[in-house]
Protein backbone atom coordinates (compact mmCIF):
# COMPACT_ATOMS: atom_id res chain seq x y z
CA UNK A 1 0.00 0.00 0.00
CA UNK A 2 1.77 3.45 -0.75
CA UNK A 3 1.80 5.84 1.70
CA UNK A 4 -0.94 7.91 2.67
CA UNK A 5 -1.01 11.51 1.20
CA UNK A 6 -3.53 12.90 4.17
CA UNK A 7 -2.74 12.13 8.24
CA UNK A 8 -6.12 13.61 9.48
CA UNK A 9 -8.17 15.98 10.45
CA UNK A 10 -6.63 19.75 10.48
CA UNK A 11 -9.56 21.69 11.64
CA UNK A 12 -12.80 22.64 10.41
CA UNK A 13 -14.18 25.79 10.13
CA UNK A 14 -17.13 27.50 11.85
CA UNK A 15 -18.39 30.59 10.50
CA UNK A 16 -19.49 33.08 13.08
CA UNK A 17 -20.62 36.85 13.12
CA UNK A 18 -18.08 37.52 16.20
CA UNK A 19 -15.01 35.88 16.35
CA UNK A 20 -14.11 36.91 19.84
CA UNK A 21 -16.98 35.86 21.51
CA UNK A 22 -17.42 32.17 19.65
CA UNK A 23 -14.47 31.40 20.51
CA UNK A 24 -14.47 32.19 24.14
CA UNK A 25 -17.63 29.54 24.13
CA UNK A 26 -15.45 26.79 22.17
CA UNK A 27 -12.63 27.64 24.83
CA UNK A 28 -14.37 27.58 28.09
CA UNK A 29 -16.98 24.81 26.92
CA UNK A 30 -15.12 22.11 24.51
CA UNK A 31 -11.48 23.54 25.34
CA UNK A 32 -10.07 25.14 22.52
CA UNK A 33 -7.73 26.99 23.86
CA UNK A 34 -4.59 27.06 22.22
CA UNK A 35 -4.06 29.64 19.25
CA UNK A 36 -2.57 28.61 16.26
CA UNK A 37 -2.91 31.95 14.78
CA UNK A 38 -5.31 34.88 15.14
CA UNK A 39 -5.35 36.92 12.46
CA UNK A 40 -7.44 39.58 10.17
CA UNK A 41 -6.93 39.89 6.85
CA UNK A 42 -8.37 39.77 3.29
CA UNK A 43 -9.11 36.13 0.98
CA UNK A 44 -7.62 37.37 -2.26
CA UNK A 45 -7.83 33.55 -3.20
CA UNK A 46 -11.72 32.43 -2.24
CA UNK A 47 -13.42 34.89 -4.59
CA UNK A 48 -15.44 31.72 -6.49
CA UNK A 49 -17.24 30.83 -3.05
CA UNK A 50 -17.86 34.93 -1.91
CA UNK A 51 -19.68 36.34 -4.65
CA UNK A 52 -16.40 37.09 -7.08
CA UNK A 53 -15.08 39.58 -4.61
CA UNK A 54 -12.73 40.24 -2.23
CA UNK A 55 -13.37 40.18 1.48
CA UNK A 56 -12.01 41.10 4.84
CA UNK A 57 -12.02 38.35 7.65
CA UNK A 58 -11.27 37.08 10.91
CA UNK A 59 -10.05 34.27 11.63
CA UNK A 60 -8.46 32.46 14.61
CA UNK A 61 -7.52 28.77 14.22
CA UNK A 62 -7.38 27.13 17.82
CA UNK A 63 -6.57 23.59 19.16
CA UNK A 64 -7.64 21.02 22.33
CA UNK A 65 -4.03 19.56 23.01
CA UNK A 66 -5.40 16.23 24.47
CA UNK A 67 -5.42 15.80 20.84
CA UNK A 68 -7.47 15.91 17.68
CA UNK A 69 -8.29 18.11 14.83
CA UNK A 70 -8.61 22.54 15.64
CA UNK A 71 -11.42 24.81 14.82
CA UNK A 72 -11.22 28.05 12.19
CA UNK A 73 -13.23 30.28 13.89
CA UNK A 74 -14.20 32.94 11.13
CA UNK A 75 -16.08 35.68 10.56
CA UNK A 76 -16.70 38.11 7.59
CA UNK A 77 -15.68 41.98 8.32
CA UNK A 78 -16.53 43.59 5.43
CA UNK A 79 -20.05 42.24 6.04
CA UNK A 80 -22.11 40.76 8.39
CA UNK A 81 -22.31 36.71 7.48
CA UNK A 82 -25.22 35.26 7.16
CA UNK A 83 -27.17 32.73 8.73
CA UNK A 84 -29.16 29.99 6.70
CA UNK A 85 -32.98 30.91 5.34
CA UNK A 86 -34.00 27.91 7.48
CA UNK A 87 -33.05 25.17 10.19
CA UNK A 88 -30.66 23.03 8.88
CA UNK A 89 -32.09 18.80 9.73
CA UNK A 90 -29.56 16.17 9.41
CA UNK A 91 -29.25 14.98 5.85
CA UNK A 92 -29.39 18.36 4.60
CA UNK A 93 -26.28 18.75 2.20
CA UNK A 94 -23.19 19.78 4.19
CA UNK A 95 -21.60 19.36 7.78
CA UNK A 96 -23.99 18.65 9.13
CA UNK A 97 -22.28 17.93 13.16
CA UNK A 98 -18.57 17.98 14.23
CA UNK A 99 -17.19 15.04 15.94
CA UNK A 100 -15.58 15.64 19.12
CA UNK A 101 -13.53 13.05 21.36
CA UNK A 102 -13.96 12.33 25.02
CA UNK A 103 -12.03 9.76 27.45
CA UNK A 104 -15.33 9.55 29.90
CA UNK A 105 -19.06 10.19 28.04
CA UNK A 106 -20.67 10.73 31.17
CA UNK A 107 -17.93 13.06 33.05
CA UNK A 108 -18.32 15.63 29.23
CA UNK A 109 -22.17 15.18 29.46
CA UNK A 110 -21.99 16.58 32.94
CA UNK A 111 -19.61 19.17 32.28
CA UNK A 112 -21.18 20.44 29.55
CA UNK A 113 -24.78 20.14 31.20
CA UNK A 114 -23.20 22.28 33.64
CA UNK A 115 -21.59 25.07 31.91
CA UNK A 116 -24.37 25.45 29.72
CA UNK A 117 -27.50 25.74 30.75
CA UNK A 118 -28.86 22.41 29.78
CA UNK A 119 -27.76 22.14 26.23
CA UNK A 120 -26.75 18.86 25.84
CA UNK A 121 -29.52 16.01 25.10
CA UNK A 122 -29.84 12.68 26.92
CA UNK A 123 -26.97 10.08 26.32
CA UNK A 124 -27.46 7.99 23.50
CA UNK A 125 -26.09 4.69 22.22
CA UNK A 126 -24.60 5.61 19.02
CA UNK A 127 -23.91 2.52 16.20
CA UNK A 128 -20.57 2.74 17.08
CA UNK A 129 -20.97 3.42 21.00
CA UNK A 130 -22.24 5.92 23.82
CA UNK A 131 -22.32 9.66 23.21
CA UNK A 132 -24.79 12.51 23.16
CA UNK A 133 -25.63 15.46 20.81
CA UNK A 134 -25.71 19.22 21.68
CA UNK A 135 -25.22 22.66 20.43
CA UNK A 136 -23.70 25.62 20.64
CA UNK A 137 -24.58 29.08 20.71
CA UNK A 138 -25.05 29.88 17.66
CA UNK A 139 -27.09 27.19 15.97
CA UNK A 140 -24.34 24.46 15.11
CA UNK A 141 -24.68 21.02 16.23
CA UNK A 142 -22.32 18.87 17.42
CA UNK A 143 -21.70 15.27 18.52
CA UNK A 144 -19.20 14.00 21.93
CA UNK A 145 -18.70 10.16 21.49
CA UNK A 146 -15.72 7.97 22.87
CA UNK A 147 -12.52 7.88 21.30
CA UNK A 148 -9.50 5.32 21.82
CA UNK A 149 -6.74 7.60 19.80
CA UNK A 150 -5.50 10.51 22.08
CA UNK A 151 -2.10 12.97 22.50
CA UNK A 152 -2.13 13.52 25.74
CA UNK A 153 -3.74 13.33 29.03
CA UNK A 154 -4.94 16.55 30.09
CA UNK A 155 -7.52 17.68 32.70
CA UNK A 156 -10.45 18.59 29.57
CA UNK A 157 -13.39 16.38 29.92
CA UNK A 158 -13.90 16.88 26.05
CA UNK A 159 -10.93 16.46 23.57
CA UNK A 160 -10.69 17.46 19.79
CA UNK A 161 -12.36 17.13 16.36
CA UNK A 162 -12.19 13.36 15.86
CA UNK A 163 -14.85 13.57 12.25
CA UNK A 164 -18.02 15.12 11.25
CA UNK A 165 -21.34 14.08 10.29
CA UNK A 166 -22.18 15.10 6.61
CA UNK A 167 -25.23 15.40 4.97
CA UNK A 168 -25.51 13.47 1.31
CA UNK A 169 -27.65 12.88 -1.67
CA UNK A 170 -25.76 9.59 -2.65
CA UNK A 171 -23.78 7.59 -0.03
CA UNK A 172 -22.25 5.13 -2.75
CA UNK A 173 -21.28 8.66 -4.52
CA UNK A 174 -19.63 10.18 -1.54
CA UNK A 175 -18.03 6.82 -0.48
CA UNK A 176 -16.05 6.70 -3.69
CA UNK A 177 -15.16 10.33 -2.93
CA UNK A 178 -13.71 10.05 0.52
CA UNK A 179 -11.93 6.33 -0.55
CA UNK A 180 -10.03 8.60 -3.32
CA UNK A 181 -9.11 11.20 -0.94
CA UNK A 182 -8.60 9.15 2.39
CA UNK A 183 -6.66 6.00 3.03
CA UNK A 184 -6.61 3.47 4.82
CA UNK A 185 -10.44 3.90 5.25
CA UNK A 186 -12.33 1.69 6.75
CA UNK A 187 -16.16 1.46 6.75
CA UNK A 188 -17.08 0.82 10.06
CA UNK A 189 -20.95 0.57 9.66
CA UNK A 190 -23.59 1.21 6.94
CA UNK A 191 -27.32 0.78 8.53
CA UNK A 192 -30.44 1.93 6.79
CA UNK A 193 -33.52 2.59 9.24
CA UNK A 194 -35.36 4.70 11.84
CA UNK A 195 -32.69 5.24 14.36
CA UNK A 196 -33.67 6.56 17.48
CA UNK A 197 -30.07 7.80 18.62
CA UNK A 198 -30.60 10.36 16.45
CA UNK A 199 -32.38 14.27 17.62
CA UNK A 200 -36.34 14.25 17.70
CA UNK A 201 -36.60 16.65 15.30
CA UNK A 202 -35.57 14.13 12.96
CA UNK A 203 -37.71 11.39 14.58
CA UNK A 204 -39.80 9.19 12.01
CA UNK A 205 -37.38 9.93 9.34
CA UNK A 206 -35.27 7.20 6.98
CA UNK A 207 -32.14 7.75 6.82
CA UNK A 208 -29.20 5.27 5.58
CA UNK A 209 -25.88 5.98 7.46
CA UNK A 210 -22.19 4.98 7.06
CA UNK A 211 -19.64 5.93 9.36
CA UNK A 212 -16.04 5.82 7.60
CA UNK A 213 -12.32 5.76 9.75
CA UNK A 214 -9.18 6.41 8.73
CA UNK A 215 -7.20 5.06 11.91
CA UNK A 216 -4.08 6.88 13.29
CA UNK A 217 -1.29 5.75 11.25
CA UNK A 218 2.55 7.71 11.81
CA UNK A 219 2.26 9.32 8.86
CA UNK A 220 3.13 13.05 8.68
CA UNK A 221 4.48 15.71 11.57
CA UNK A 222 1.41 16.27 13.29
CA UNK A 223 -0.46 13.21 13.46
CA UNK A 224 -0.10 11.75 16.77
CA UNK A 225 -1.53 15.21 17.59
CA UNK A 226 -4.61 14.68 15.14
CA UNK A 227 -5.13 10.80 15.92
CA UNK A 228 -8.05 9.22 13.86
CA UNK A 229 -10.42 10.58 11.41
CA UNK A 230 -14.37 10.01 11.17
CA UNK A 231 -17.13 10.89 8.68
CA UNK A 232 -20.49 9.86 9.03
CA UNK A 233 -22.23 9.90 5.97
CA UNK A 234 -25.78 10.53 6.49
CA UNK A 235 -28.15 10.35 3.34
CA UNK A 236 -32.43 11.48 4.40
CA UNK A 237 -34.23 8.54 2.06
CA UNK A 238 -37.98 10.38 3.42
CA UNK A 239 -37.30 13.85 1.83
CA UNK A 240 -35.44 16.34 -0.29
CA UNK A 241 -32.54 17.56 1.25
CA UNK A 242 -31.57 20.92 0.95
CA UNK A 243 -28.51 22.41 0.37
CA UNK A 244 -26.81 24.24 3.60
CA UNK A 245 -25.24 26.93 2.01
CA UNK A 246 -27.29 27.68 -0.96
CA UNK A 247 -27.24 31.26 -2.08
CA UNK A 248 -24.46 31.94 0.76
CA UNK A 249 -20.71 32.55 0.83
CA UNK A 250 -17.73 30.38 2.00
CA UNK A 251 -17.63 31.80 5.42
CA UNK A 252 -20.90 32.53 6.38
CA UNK A 253 -22.45 31.16 9.35
CA UNK A 254 -22.39 27.32 9.85
CA UNK A 255 -20.03 24.57 9.38
CA UNK A 256 -18.12 25.98 6.67
CA UNK A 257 -15.51 23.63 5.40
CA UNK A 258 -13.44 20.43 6.61
CA UNK A 259 -9.74 20.79 6.14
CA UNK A 260 -7.44 17.67 5.84
CA UNK A 261 -3.57 17.91 7.01
CA UNK A 262 -1.97 17.57 3.36
CA UNK A 263 1.25 15.71 3.15
CA UNK A 264 2.06 16.33 -0.60
CA UNK A 265 0.09 18.27 -1.99
CA UNK A 266 1.35 18.18 -5.96
CA UNK A 267 0.64 14.22 -5.47
CA UNK A 268 -2.65 14.61 -4.18
CA UNK A 269 -3.87 17.39 -6.61
CA UNK A 270 -2.20 14.68 -9.83
CA UNK A 271 -3.94 11.85 -7.95
CA UNK A 272 -7.47 13.23 -6.96
CA UNK A 273 -7.92 15.07 -10.44
CA UNK A 274 -7.10 11.67 -12.07
CA UNK A 275 -10.12 10.30 -10.58
CA UNK A 276 -12.26 13.26 -11.57
CA UNK A 277 -12.03 15.43 -8.15
CA UNK A 278 -10.20 18.30 -9.65
CA UNK A 279 -8.80 21.32 -7.19
CA UNK A 280 -11.52 24.51 -7.36
CA UNK A 281 -8.75 26.63 -5.51
CA UNK A 282 -5.06 26.44 -5.34
CA UNK A 283 -2.91 28.89 -3.36
CA UNK A 284 0.29 27.00 -5.43
CA UNK A 285 2.68 28.57 -3.22
CA UNK A 286 3.26 29.24 0.59
CA UNK A 287 0.36 31.34 2.47
CA UNK A 288 0.77 33.17 5.20
CA UNK A 289 -1.83 33.23 7.58
CA UNK A 290 -0.51 35.17 11.16
CA UNK A 291 2.36 33.45 11.87
CA UNK A 292 1.86 29.66 10.47
CA UNK A 293 2.11 29.03 6.59
CA UNK A 294 1.09 26.79 4.32
CA UNK A 295 0.22 25.90 0.54
CA UNK A 296 -3.81 25.31 0.74
CA UNK A 297 -6.31 23.93 -1.80
CA UNK A 298 -9.91 23.45 -2.56
CA UNK A 299 -12.32 20.81 -3.75
CA UNK A 300 -15.98 19.87 -3.45
CA UNK A 301 -17.19 16.54 -2.39
CA UNK A 302 -20.47 15.34 -4.89
CA UNK A 303 -22.31 17.39 -3.15
CA UNK A 304 -20.85 20.70 -3.24
CA UNK A 305 -19.39 20.42 0.23
CA UNK A 306 -16.04 22.02 0.48
CA UNK A 307 -12.91 20.43 1.20
CA UNK A 308 -9.94 21.99 2.43
CA UNK A 309 -6.44 20.43 1.87
CA UNK A 310 -3.54 22.53 3.87
CA UNK A 311 -0.27 21.32 3.08
CA UNK A 312 1.89 22.94 6.09
CA UNK A 313 5.41 25.08 5.52
CA UNK A 314 5.44 27.07 9.00
CA UNK A 315 4.60 26.21 12.37
CA UNK A 316 4.48 28.61 15.25
CA UNK A 317 5.86 26.49 18.74
CA UNK A 318 6.81 29.54 20.79
CA UNK A 319 5.11 32.59 19.49
CA UNK A 320 6.76 34.90 22.44
CA UNK A 321 10.13 33.85 21.56
CA UNK A 322 9.66 33.70 17.91
CA UNK A 323 10.18 30.24 17.67
CA UNK A 324 8.94 28.69 14.54
CA UNK A 325 8.96 24.96 13.06
CA UNK A 326 9.96 25.08 9.10
CA UNK A 327 7.84 21.81 8.13
CA UNK A 328 9.74 22.26 4.80
CA UNK A 329 13.30 21.47 5.87
CA UNK A 330 12.20 18.04 7.46
CA UNK A 331 13.56 14.51 5.49
CA UNK A 332 10.64 12.98 6.23
CA UNK A 333 6.88 12.76 7.43
CA UNK A 334 7.45 10.66 10.66
CA UNK A 335 5.80 12.66 13.60
CA UNK A 336 7.28 15.52 15.39
CA UNK A 337 8.56 14.43 18.57
CA UNK A 338 5.38 15.03 21.08
CA UNK A 339 7.85 17.34 23.43
CA UNK A 340 7.89 19.99 20.81
CA UNK A 341 4.02 20.14 19.84
CA UNK A 342 3.19 20.00 23.77
CA UNK A 343 5.25 23.16 23.61
CA UNK A 344 2.73 24.75 21.90
CA UNK A 345 0.69 24.65 24.93
CA UNK A 346 2.63 27.55 26.73
CA UNK A 347 0.32 30.03 24.27
CA UNK A 348 -2.81 28.88 26.04
CA UNK A 349 -5.44 31.99 26.61
CA UNK A 350 -6.67 31.30 30.12
CA UNK A 351 -10.17 32.99 30.60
Amino acid sequence: MSAPLISGIQQVGIGVQNVPEAWKWYRQILGFDVPVFDEKAEAPLMTPYTGGAVHQRHAVLAINMAGGGGLEIWSFTSRVSQPAAFRAELGDLGINAIRFKTRDVRKAHEWVQSRTNNSAGDLVRFPDGEGFWGNDPYGNTFQITGDQSWFQKTDKAIGGVSGVVVGVSDIDKSLAFYKSLLQPLEVVYDKTGFFKDLPASVSGQRFRRMLLRKSFTPDGAFSRLLGDTNIELIQALDREPKKIFENRFWGDCGFIHLCFDALNMDALKTKLQSEGYPFTIDSERSFGMESAAGRFAYLEDPDGTLIELVETHKLPILKKIGWFLDIQKRKDQKPLPDWILKLMSLSRVKD
